[in-house]
């Protein structure tokens, strides 16, 4: 997304990067950003398939493979399914210091909220794997 640089801004601007006078576009996110960003856009992304009156047509305009190399690339595996799971996080877990028990703080009411997740579903005769769609919207924006 274009952005304006004041003087503070911090990394010198060398032959090729004139902002004026191209469109090269970056963004200076930080990884928790990008982490927010891709957490915004999974969930608008579920909300308008599951809104969606044609789900082929949906995953179709959004780039989704309908078909995937299987291990080894020697079959094709096809999408036979669109998985949407419900998850409500209640709480966090994380190593204490120094010691194998888990520090555990369990969320008061108000800060728990409901995830949907999905994955879509790839078969062949001998395989099935399942391609989360975070991780395929994380692909797609690291190569725009």
């Amino acid at each position: 997304m274009p952005h304006d640089h004041g003087p503070e801004h911090g990394h010198h601007h060398g032959p090729g990067h004139n902002h004026p006078k191209t469109d090269h576009l970056h963004s200076h996110t930080k990884p928790d950003d990008a982490a927010a960003d891709l957490q915004v856009l999974t969930a608008q992304f579920i909300d308008g398939f599951k809104q969606a009156a044609d789900k082929s047509a949906y995953l179709r305009l959004a780039g989704i493979p309908f078909e995937r190399p299987g291990v080894g690339g020697g079959t094709a595996l096809k999408l036979v399914d669109v998985q949407l799971t419900t998850e409500w996080q209640v709480g966090t877990a994380a190593p204490s210091f120094g010691s194998r028990e888990l520090s555990y703080l369990p969320y008061p009411g108000e800060m728990i909220r409901e995830r949907t997740n999905m994955a879509l579903v790839y078969v062949s005769m001998d395989e099935k794997s399942l391609l989360d769609i975070r991780q395929f919207l994380a692909d797609r924006l690291a190569g725009d």
